[in-house]
């Protein structure tokens, strides 16, 4: 019954992955559990967001029930498509009256299993709201609604001047990053989306609309009242529904230039980047793959690197500056054994480099055809880094499991990726607990489980070891009084 809903391209690609993989990935206790969602309030989602924008379908549930985790499909009893802020109030006031689970979705390129519909329900599709509603260029920020992705927004602010650097790697959708605290590649110049987000538009659990900042407050300061903005950055859908955001904006850099540079030892690397940032060079990106890591990169994106410790760094500002701002960064990365420098300022290269970075989660995957990838994703303070990527080698090694290690080293953030395969449980279970190992390395380091992926399923047991039960016991007396019957994103956060 295709007519029962009208699909984009992006969202017919999804349809389609999911017929490919719902049988190897739907949970086993979806197959028993009582669906949560009656005939009649179908009818009555129907009757808000209108007939084409609500289904049943098999494969556009299954598409709606995972993400790009490891984690389980769990499909949702009924898909529906918003168009409005008006819509998703009405829709979670009925999911509220009736106790119905109400899960957001965007683009569903998370990595922590936010998405899942753990007990049923009612997923919630956002990327339908897609009008960017205003742009203040004099003032640096813009205002989106919650289907609006990293790129489309970056392609309408070209001719500007102007553009959002916070970059996951994923075209996740705007407000999807705002819900999961989302950083990526840029962070260390620009900051994650918690520095980068002005006010909010959510809907609450019973379908109340707030402003998290007052209604068309766009300050970049504020010393009024608490700070709801950050309360829902990260909330993963826990405690309401994000369906606009201001952002701040930036002006495009006059230059740039990208480099990659390898070294003999991971200490050579780690230690450059300390000695970057402790130089207080306004670099814009410093990543880290291992050699592991740099043998996918060439096999997937064919390019013919030294397989080595390497960095890739990017530098933003006046043309006149960038140069002695290169060759500081030379001599010390020279300094700490590195070598065979590759520079760009062309940006066709420039931006063939970086989506090959970007796309290293799929080489990886490419290596262990059928295997689902999970990162760890441990941030902790850059003078602890060296210690703590010297000791997550020794502990995937320690394991005899393969796992692909990079990062955002800028600002003391590493993923170690394991490829899981669903046939080899003993396998995965060694990667798993490898995993926990290292987030727990992390937090011993005063660091945290995760740096930008959020908790989801998986980090649970880690936030409650991060948190304490004092912290815990507050998180879950937020959760309560927001979300009295728990329907929204049940099962995510916390157990």
């Amino acid at each position: 019954m295709w007519h029962q809903v009208t699909v984009t391209a992006r969202q017919a690609f999804g349809i389609l992955r999911a017929l490919q993989t719902q049988t190897i990935y739907r949970h086993a206790h979806t197959q028993t559990r009582e669906a949560q969602v009656t005939d009649s309030l179908v009818q009555a989602l129907r009757s808000i967001a209108g007939p084409r924008n609500v289904s049943t379908t098999e494969a556009i549930r299954e598409q709606h029930g995972h993400d790009e985790s490891y984690h389980a499909c769990c499909p949702p009893d009924v898909v529906v498509f918003a168009e409005s802020t008006e819509q998703v109030s009405q829709i979670a006031k009925l999911c509220n009256d009736t106790e119905t689970p109400l899960i957001p979705f965007g683009l569903g390129t998370g990595l922590e299993g936010g998405i899942p519909a753990l007990q049923g329900g009612v997923s919630l599709d956002l990327t339908k709201m897609t009008t960017i509603t205003a742009v203040h260029e004099e003032d640096f920020d813009v205002e989106v609604e919650a289907g609006v992705s990293r790129q489309t927004l970056n392609s309408y602010l070209r001719d500007t001047g102007l553009w959002f650097p916070v970059d996951p790697g994923a075209d996740a959708t705007l407000c999807g990053m705002c819900a999961t605290s989302a950083s990526g590649t840029n962070a260390v110049r620009y900051g994650t989306m918690r520095e980068n987000v002005l006010n909010m538009e959510v809907v609450l659990a019973d379908g109340t609309v707030i402003h998290t900042a007052g209604k068309g407050r766009r300050t970049k300061k504020t010393s009024a009242g608490y700070n709801l903005t950050n309360l829902f950055v990260g909330s993963e859908g826990t405690l309401g529904i994000i369906t606009k955001a201001t952002l701040r904006l930036y002006g495009i850099p006059e230059a740039t230039i990208s480099a990659v540079v390898h070294f003999e030892s991971i200490q050579g690397a780690v230690d450059t980047t300390v000695n970057v940032l402790q130089f207080g060079i306004p670099i814009a990106r410093i990543e880290f793959l291992d050699e592991v890591s740099i043998d996918a990169f060439n096999k997937y994106s064919h390019f013919d690197m030294k397989v080595a410790p390497s960095l890739f760094l990017e530098f933003h500002g006046a043309a006149s500056g960038l140069d002695a701002q290169v060759e500081i960064v030379e001599e010390l990365c020279k300094g700490n054994g590195g070598s065979d420098f590759v520079w760009a300022r062309d940006a066709d290269e420039r931006n063939r480099l970086w989506k090959a970075r970007h796309d290293i989660i799929y080489a990886c995957m490419a290596l262990k055809p059928g295997s689902k990838p999970y990162s760890t994703d441990v941030c902790v303070p850059i003078s602890k880094l060296p210690e703590l990527i010297i000791k997550t080698k020794q502990l995937i090694k320690d394991a005899g499991v393969i796992a692909f290690l990079v990062g955002h080293v800028g600002d003391g953030n590493i993923h170690a990726l394991f490829l899981l395969d669903e046939n080899n449980m003993a396998e995965r279970d060694v990667a798993l607990q490898t995993a926990e190992r290292i987030s727990l390395l992390g937090q011993s380091m005063d660091g945290t489980c995760t740096g930008e992926h959020g908790i989801g399923i998986g980090k649970r047991g880690l936030l409650e070891k991060e948190f304490g039960p004092a912290g815990m016991a507050v998180l879950k007396q937020l959760k309560k009084t927001l979300d009295p019957k728990n329907i929204l994103n049940p099962g995510k956060v916390f157990y």
